[in-house]
């Protein structure tokens, strides 16, 4: 494990507890304090303030990098150069350009490379994937992800050359997966529409942020960010298809809630603004999250000696997006996603699909008013007009 911080420990409660066995056994952190601790709270026998120690390490098989981002691509060399398998919490890099030398690296070096994406892992997306690419919902036109809470928890996230960017890095990453997973990431991202401010915080990176990404297919992603909003951890998505529509709720309002004074109180879930009045805890964090089937997936993979669903160049693609909404958050503008590597689907052409009523006709749409009658709304073939039609 590099990493002691937060995220670390999030990870280590999952690895050590899920399977039962999967085995911490050396970690790195840049504080020696912070590795002894960490390594008496999970039992590790080594620890180190040497990240190649670490890495080098004789019983290590896999590294799982939980660092600041600005030490990702570094860490990510030396498990290259020590051939060791690697995972890195999100986002892969702080820009695209980044995160395609990762890539790179990885697959030259010829190691196992997982991104650790937690959120395209939770039971909830989980299931609504399924019913997705079952066809439950048609085609998808329209994913929205909403992340937003009252901002990270250590220093470095606000220190826009340490993070490489504000709440589009830190959040958007997620929100650009999850929709892209629902569109389908065999399709090309093409153009990005942003907006962002910093709006309460005193720091040089966005605090709130809300774009539009345009897929190939005609299909459009949406994300809203923001590091200053109150009142918790607020994680929601939205999928919109020709049959049918999925809202998930996956933290704030999960139908578990309680009211406090505070007396006795202490943790409640991840964020959380108080320990008092009325509270939303979640049950079981590490699994809502997605934690566990993320590390689930990841070993399965590795063990399997196959790729798992969430590797480098998915890390890659995201960051390509997010580079967008960065250039176009200052020009005002549609901006292109600059991808030097795709490995999805080529000239995919957006999908019109008219329903024939008659011969004559299109059908718009169908529906039962308020006081029965069933109408339909028409489109003439030829001329193009517009009509209606009561069915008796």
């Amino acid at each position: 494990m590099l990493g002691s911080g937060f995220i670390a420990r999030f990870y280590a409660d999952s690895i050590q507890g899920y399977r039962n066995k999967d085995k911490i056994v050396s970690v790195y952190s840049r504080k020696e304090v912070s590795a002894i601790k960490f390594a008496e709270d999970y039992k590790i026998s080594h620890h180190t303030n040497n990240m190649e120690a670490a890495i080098a390490h004789a019983e290590v098989e896999i590294i799982c990098i939980a660092l600041p981002n600005y030490l990702h691509e570094e860490a990510v060399m030396l498990c290259c150069k020590h051939k060791k398998a690697v995972m890195v919490t999100k986002p892969l890099g702080r820009n695209a350009a980044e995160a395609k030398r990762m890539l790179e690296a990885a697959e030259n070096a010829g190691i196992f490379n997982g991104y650790l994406e937690d959120l395209v892992y939770t039971p909830k997306f989980l299931k609504a994937i399924e019913t997705v690419k079952s066809g439950g919902l048609g085609r998808i036109l329209w994913a929205k992800s909403r992340e937003t809470h009252p901002g990270p928890h250590s220093e470095w996230f606000w220190d826009i050359e340490k993070a490489g960017g504000g709440c589009i890095l830190d959040l958007g990453c997620h929100c650009v997966e999850i929709s892209r997973s629902y569109i389908g990431k065999d399709i090309k991202p093409i153009e990005v529409m942003c907006w962002a401010d910093t709006q309460v915080k005193p720091i040089d990176a966005e605090d709130h942020a809300i774009a539009l990404v345009k897929y190939e297919n005609g299909a459009i992603g949406q994300f809203e960010v923001s590091w200053t909003f109150r009142g918790g951890l607020d994680l929601r998505d939205e999928v919109m298809g020709t049959e049918g529509t999925i809202w998930i709720n996956n933290f704030l309002r999960t139908g578990f809630e309680i009211f406090t004074t505070g007396k006795g109180g202490d943790y409640v879930a991840e964020k959380a603004e108080s320990n008092t009045g009325w509270l939303f805890p979640v049950g079981d964090e590490l699994n809502e999250l997605g934690y566990n089937h993320m590390f689930t997936d990841m070993f399965k993979a590795m063990e399997e000696d196959k790729s798992p669903k969430e590797t480098f160049y998915d890390g890659y693609v995201v960051n390509s997006i997010l580079d967008a909404c960065y250039r176009s958050s200052k020009s005002k503008q549609w901006e292109e996603v600059k991808l030097e590597i795709w490995r999805g689907k080529e000239g995919v052409t957006k999908h019109n699909e008219l329903t024939s009523y008659d011969d004559d006709h299109y059908l718009i749409k169908e529906e039962v008013t308020h006081y029965g009658t069933k109408k339909l709304i028409l489109k003439n073939k030829q001329s193009g007009k517009i009509s209606e039609k009561i069915v008796e």
